[in-house]
């Protein structure tokens, strides 16, 4: 299935797993599907209360783990020290009168490479939209700006191949395996395949959008499968020649 490829990667990110404003604003330990399908959606210039997520049910997302990251939290206030009409509003149309007190999670540092497949059609539309976005992708949250190259591949014949056999991994201290090779984390959607095949273990997360309307937000459960496999030691390389690595590879024709 073709697809194409994306790095996400940036002084912070964060993938929340909770759709309720809280105070302790979480972070997933990997990019969300939710996350990502609104990053598209945000690219295609759809709009929360527009609906249509139906668009993205075909796509699936493989996600390459290069760094996990380090978990940050930031104490963060909106409104205190002001006038009540200056600080938060209400759900009642009011004003808080105090400082509204949340603590926010990010990872520092953390590099996830995915494929993203789907149908032809999808694809060539994913791949326009990012191109030039309508809204500009962000990693989780708006202040948290990807790194370049975000796009490594518009267009892949086979982009979980990639991830396996060809772009380059962001590892500082990688853990080598036998027989040259470099141990990696994946989280698939789909069983793994090969032979042998990987074993893997399953988690349920739920974070499949149904609607990103203000208010009525909603997600579905989807399974994934967790593994550590392989890959060639090749793939790594001193850190200060990974920029050129990457952008070598994000120019590169596909021939696969």
């Amino acid at each position: 299935m073709s697809g194409l490829v994306l790095r996400l990667a940036g002084p912070l990110q964060s993938w929340g797993e909770r759709s309720a404003f809280t105070p302790e604003r979480d972070t997933a330990p990997f990019p969300t599907r939710s996350a990502l399908i609104g990053m598209f959606a945000a690219a295609e210039g759809i709009g929360r209360e527009d609906g249509g997520l139906d668009r993205y049910d075909d796509l699936r997302l493989t996600v390459r783990v290069d760094r996990p990251g380090v978990r940050l939290t930031d104490y963060h206030t909106v409104g205190g020290g002001l006038p009540k009409a200056r600080t938060a509003a209400t759900s009642g149309g009011s004003n808080k009168g105090a400082a509204v007190i949340t603590r926010r999670h990010y990872l520092s540092d953390a590099v996830f490479v995915v494929a993203v497949c789907g149908p032809e059609p999808t694809v060539t539309r994913l791949a326009t939209a990012l191109r030039r976005p309508h809204w500009t992708p962000y990693l989780g949250r708006r202040s948290c700006v990807p790194d370049e190259p975000f796009v490594l591949r518009y267009h892949a014949d086979d982009p979980e191949q990639e991830l396996l056999t060809r772009i380059p991994l962001s590892r500082s201290t990688p853990t080598r395996g036998s027989d040259n090779t470099v141990a990696v984390q994946f989280l698939r959607e789909h069983p793994p395949s090969g032979a042998p095949a990987p074993s893997a273990d399953t988690i349920d997360v739920n974070d499949v959008p149904v609607s990103f309307s203000q208010h009525a937000r909603g997600h579905g459960v989807r399974r994934l499968y967790r593994t550590v496999e392989q890959l060639p030691q090749d793939l790594t390389g001193p850190q200060h020649t990974l920029l050129r690595r990457l952008i070598d590879y994000a120019q590169t024709e596909d021939t696969a």
